[in-house]
């Protein structure tokens, strides 16, 4: 499909086509930016680049999924006001660039079928797409790490958007049938089966995330103010994954209320994503669905950026055979749920909640049957 576009606008086959897929957090919430654990998987829904050099320094880009074209001089990468888009392309490009890695002019068609602002990291899976298109294109010899922090980059910098690092190297190096365990203090990572028996089902509120962005920002003001003055007590503490339950509850009496309670939620949720780790690696899937469960609840009651749909979602899900946990993902306030549904259960599953969503808050949910999936640069 994406080699038909190319086809159409530019008139000629690309020489390279590349995929980057979305994904789905399944555990460790709100943690990335704490130094702290998290389990996501890439899915089976992505965004797809196909391009071919050009002999001059332009770069071509036509986006499928906002039917727009634009183009730069890799002389003079700048940020477009216009077509917002482009910046994730244009700002792998520039630090590229920047890094030495000297890029050639390219005609360029990328689309696909990640949602846009439901959760799934669409804006990961363009930066990371551009990157592996960028490796393929010119062979360049690069580690896939490197790629993922440039990707990174280009959101924090670039494209102006405070975010951890879990998006893009799950969109990088996620592996078929496997969740990836990721360490977001040192980048050690590790590959953890998945049961081919269970299905991740994705139900999308509708409800688009217009808190989110600030209160992100609220929140991990929270949490670096509940390391100061847990600090202040003389404890050596650098994030709150360095903290065990116990020491949490040890420093209560200097944090007030509200820092305690976002604290504790992303103490307990560091502890929930290492004892999940343990629970799929020895396949006992059903604690593992208790874990997703206590994380939602968490997210809820300590971390509250879970909102009405999402907890009508959860709480739907819950109800139905079949399902082995269900919670909410990514920043909160709108946005999707991700349930862990047995393989022969998700299309009722999926039907029943979409019914009943409907009959609850008159909204329509998107519901979206999905595995895990390899990454774009996943050997």
């Amino acid at each position: 499909m994406i080699e038909q576009f190319f086809h159409a606008i530019y008139g000629t086959a690309p020489e390279v086509v590349v995929r980057a897929p979305g994904r789905v957090n399944l555990i460790g919430e709100h943690t990335d930016y704490n130094d702290g654990f998290v389990l996501p998987a890439a899915i089976d829904r992505s965004i797809g680049f196909a391009g071919r050099k050009r002999a001059d320094r332009l770069v071509r880009v036509h986006s499928i999924d906002f039917d727009g074209s634009v183009e730069f001089n890799l002389e003079d990468i700048q940020k477009d006001g216009k077509n917002s888009w482009s910046n994730y392309i244009r700002g792998v490009s520039k630090y590229l660039e920047e890094d030495g890695h000297r890029l050639s002019g390219a005609d360029m068609v990328f689309g696909g079928d990640v949602p846009r602002e439901a959760g799934l990291s669409s804006s990961a899976a363009v930066e990371v797409g551009t990157a592996a298109f960028w490796k393929n294109l010119l062979h360049l010899d690069v580690d896939p790490v490197y790629l993922v922090k440039l990707s990174r980059k280009a959101e924090n910098q670039f494209v102006g958007v405070p975010c951890g690092i879990m998006d893009q190297f799950i969109s990088a190096l996620g592996r078929e049938n496997h969740a990836l365990f990721l360490d977001c203090r040192d980048l050690i990572y590790r590959h953890v089966p998945l049961r081919d028996n269970v299905k991740i089902v994705v139900c999308n509120s509708g409800v688009k995330r217009a808190l989110a962005q600030s209160e992100y920002e609220v929140r991990l003001n929270q949490c670096r103010q509940a390391v100061a003055q847990i600090a202040s007590t003389g404890l050596a503490v650098k994030s709150l994954r360095d903290l065990a339950p116990a020491d949490l509850e040890a420093a209560r009496s200097v944090l007030s209320g509200i820092l305690f309670r976002r604290a504790r939620h992303v103490v307990t949720e560091n502890h929930r994503v290492l004892a999940a780790v343990k629970v799929l690696e020895s396949g006992d899937i059903e604690r593992f669905g208790q874990l997703m469960n206590a994380s939602h609840e968490s997210l809820r009651d300590d971390y509250e950026v879970s909102s009405k749909e999402l907890d009508v979602l959860v709480e739907l899900a819950w109800k139905q055979p079949g399902v082995l946990g269900a919670r909410m993902t990514g920043a909160g306030f709108g946005g999707c749920t991700v349930n862990l549904v047995r393989q022969d259960a998700a299309e009722a599953f999926a039907e029943a909640v979409r019914r009943g969503y409907e009959d609850a808050l008159g909204l329509k949910a998107e519901i979206y049957i999905c595995k895990a999936s390899q990454g774009a640069l996943s050997a």
